[in-house]
This record gives C-alpha cells, sequence and structure tokens, in this order.
C-alpha cells in the first residue's frame, strides 16, 4: 500500500464490498480492491462454498501499471447468504443470469448501492427489475479470461466505463469512482450507457457467431478471416441496432464501415497482436459461446429484420432448438 493509500484506509476510506458470484471479472477486481485496503467478500449459490473452497489459483495480467504478471494463491471469503451490511455490492454475472440476480437482491440487499457490471441486451431499466434504477449505476470491465480446475487466468486493462450519474445517483456514482481510483483504476465515463451496451452485446453476438463456426474462442485467433467474418455479422446486426434506437458508437462504425479484408489484418495485427492482453482474453476464455447470438436473433424476428449469417451460425446448437420451440 503506497502512502497515499495508506492514509485514505486510516482515514476511513475502506469500503466492504460484495461481489455477487466468484466468477472471472469478480475474481480480478476483487483481488485489485482488497490489495488497496478494502474489504471484499462473494456471495455464491448454496452448495458452491465446499466446491469452490477457500481460495483461488491466480495467474493474469495487471495492466494497471506496465503490465505485471500476477501469479499466487489467493485467500478469499465465501458466504451462501446476502446481508445488507456491505458499503457496495458489484454483479457481474452472466447476462442470462442477470434477472435472477436483480430478483434476489431486490430482496436480500436492503439499500446498499449496487453497480451492475455486465453486458446487458434489455433496455437498463427491465433489466435489473424489480431492483430501482435510484440504487443502481451501470459499468463495464476492462478485463477477461477463464476458470478453470479453480485456476483463473486473464488479466485487466486500466480502464473501466462507468455511466456518467444520472438525477438521483450522483452518490453511488461517486463511491464507485472513488473505489475504482483508490486501486488506480481510470475511469472511462460514458453518457448513453444504454447505447453503449447494445453496440457491445452486438459486437459479443458477432464474436461469438465465429465462435459457434470455430468450435472455441481461442479458435477464433487461428483463422485469418475471422474478424472480416465478425465485420460481416456486426453489419447484418446495424439494422437492429438502429431499429431499437441506439447511436452508433465508434467500434461499430470501425466494424462495418471498413472493408472486411481490411478488417480481418488491422484485428490480427493490431487489436490482437501476438501477446497482447485482448488476445489473451480470448485464449483464456472457455465460456460457451451462443446465448448473445440468440438474443439477437429472437430480437430482430420480433423486429421482421433478416439475419442470416447470425441464424446459420446457431443452428445445431441448443439455441436453435429453443428458438424453434418459440
Amino acid at each position: 500500500m503506497d502512502h497515499q493509500q495508506g492514509l485514505k484506509y486510516f482515514l476511513g476510506g475502506n469500503m466492504r464490498i460484495l461481489f455477487f458470484g466468484r466468477g472471472v471479472i469478480s475474481t480480478q477486481y476483487a483481488w485489485a480492491f482488497e490489495k488497496a485496503g478494502h474489504t471484499v467478500e462473494f456471495y455464491v449459490r448454496k452448495g458452491r462454498k465446499e466446491t469452490l473452497g477457500s481460495h483461488i489459483a491466480l495467474e493474469m495480467w495487471d495492466a494497471r501499471r506496465g503490465k505485471q504478471l500476477i501469479q499466487e494463491s489467493w485467500n478469499i471469503k465465501l458466504h451462501e447468504e446476502i446481508s445488507p451490511n456491505y458499503d457496495l455490492i458489484i454483479a457481474s454475472v452472466n447476462t442470462k443470469q442477470l434477472p435472477e440476480a436483480a430478483q434476489l437482491l431486490s430482496t436480500t440487499a436492503g439499500n446498499t448501492p449496487i453497480l451492475i457490471f455486465n453486458n446487458i441486451w434489455q433496455d437498463l431499466k427491465s433489466s435489473i427489475l424489480p431492483l430501482s434504477m435510484n440504487n443502481v449505476v451501470f459499468g463495464f470491465p476492462g478485463a477477461g479470461g477463464g476458470i478453470e480446475d479453480n485456476k483463473l487466468r486473464g488479466g485487466f486493462l486500466k480502464t473501466i466505463f462507468l455511466e456518467k450519474p444520472r438525477v438521483g445517483t450522483e452518490q453511488i456514482n461517486n463511491k464507485v469512482k472513488e473505489l475504482f481510483e483508490s486501486a488506480h483504476f481510470k475511469i472511462n465515463w460514458t453518457k448513453d450507457m444504454q447505447s453503449w451496451l447494445w453496440n457491445h452485446f452486438a459486437m459479443n453476438a458477432a464474436m461469438e457467431t465465429e465462435v459457434l463456426k470455430r468450435g472455441s474462442f481461442p479458435a477464433v485467433l487461428n483463422h485469418s478471416d475471422s474478424f472480416a467474418n465478425v465485420g460481416k455479422s456486426m453489419r447484418e446486426m446495424t439494422p437492429v441496432l438502429k431499429a431499437r434506437g441506439a447511436k452508433m458508437d465508434a467500434i461499430t462504425l470501425l466494424l462495418t464501415k471498413i472493408p472486411p479484408a481490411l478488417l480481418g489484418t488491422l484485428f490480427n495485427k493490431v487489436i490482437f497482436a501476438k501477446g497482447s492482453l485482448p488476445r489473451l482474453f480470448i485464449e483464456y476464455n472457455n465460456s460457451k459461446a451462443g446465448f448473445a447470438v440468440l438474443e439477437v436473433v429472437r430480437e430482430a424476428k420480433k423486429l421482421g429484420i433478416p439475419l442470416p449469417r447470425l441464424t446459420v451460425a446457431l443452428e445445431n446448437t441448443e439455441q436453435h432448438k429453443a428458438i424453434k420451440n418459440g
């Protein structure tokens, strides 16, 4: 702990934070916050405490100051109940688990402020029902990786994304800002978080479309035309984003305006260059693809917009059966 952090700690800057779930994102940020002098604990489902144990092996890249490799066995505190005696609850879950998480938090979190720290495809208000928008702020991590056999391989960048305060959320935003800054993260303030998340979700769906075709996230990196195809899928989804009223952000414009062949080179040689952290995030990602594709296809169907590339990618998957069965 450096002098400034030490001072904050003794002046009462220590926060008690509960992470909802012990996933890749939660674990990495929890580790960073504990190192900055905060108290971090995790909520896990009944029966998971015993399965997960009291520690996790970490092999992750910390890019806040240069690029450092962290390798340690980290002791963690897990709970199977949620109590309201925390300064902040951070929920970073798979998008499909968000409704269940919001439901549980609405009955157990009391007035504890909540940071929703993940991908969202619904409109923000209905994505967190029955929680109140006044008690929630939305953000997005700059991290990735995977967990296997109680070992986390991944990393995090210096920047995180956070929505600009809405009327009524100024205090929570300030609390979240102080927390991340105390751990030397940089905040990228996002004015239209709804559009930002919709754009990002579509980009995820474009990536997952390719993963379904190739078999895994790492396999996508081994095919030179993968990112050209990601661009083509993104173009296909643009009418869906526009129909929802989303403003196109810089990445969407990049993916849809640059010729696909050039896009492949840009991604393979620059954005996901060998040894870069974004590339490692994909190499370590062992999650199951398909949910984002399914959600976008369902929405497009409602809007009457054809998505041939995404629909073909879903064929022969469990998700496809789900669409057929309504």
